[in-house]
């Protein structure tokens, strides 16, 4: 992995995160205990900080950045599918980025919601709790059921356990 100091900041990784060899992390970032930040992505806190919540994973490919005042915030439990871009915003506890999905400068992705693959949230949007977000720019499509919810909360475990997998088998 790349771990890039930066203006005199350090990327700081919990022990028991999971980061590929061929992930980026730049500057004032920060992963917290049993995330996995996954093969190609880029968490480059070179503007304002970055903070991967405990058991979230980035998956492939994705970008997180920021803007001054505009720090990228991944809450508890969060999955941020392959190639999604997170800039300046917050995402909190629970939640499912969807492949290829853009969330913007200044938005906030209320609790355990799901932002569709390929939707778009514009800047400043703020996405209630346990919202199906959907579309370009995304809209609010309704509310998720319980059972979606906890297919959210399966998947972030998943990829804990998945994590775990690459930690004991793979070759470092």
């Amino acid at each position: 992995m790349i771990l890039l100091r930066f203006a005199g900041r350090t990327p700081e990784v919990h022990e028991t995160a999971w980061i590929a060899q061929s992930a980026a992390l730049i500057g004032k970032v920060r992963v917290h205990a049993d995330a996995s930040v996954w093969f190609g992505v880029v968490l480059r806190g070179d503007i304002d900080e970055i903070e991967i919540g405990p058991g979230s994973n980035l998956q492939d490919n994705v970008v997180v950045h920021t803007e001054q005042g505009s720090p990228a915030i991944v809450g508890r439990g969060v999955s941020v599918g392959h190639g999604a871009v997170v800039h300046g915003c917050t995402i909190e506890d629970g939640c499912l980025i969807g492949m290829n999905a853009t969330v913007l400068t200044g938005a906030v992705v209320g609790r355990d919601s799901l932002v569709a693959a390929g939707a778009v949230v514009l800047e400043g949007t703020v996405i209630p709790p346990r919202s199906l977000v959907a579309g370009v720019p995304g809209k609010v499509r309704r509310e998720l059921t319980d059972e979606e919810v906890e297919g959210l909360h399966g998947n972030s475990s998943r990829y804990v356990a998945r994590a775990n997998d690459y930690r004991v088998h793979g070759d470092r």
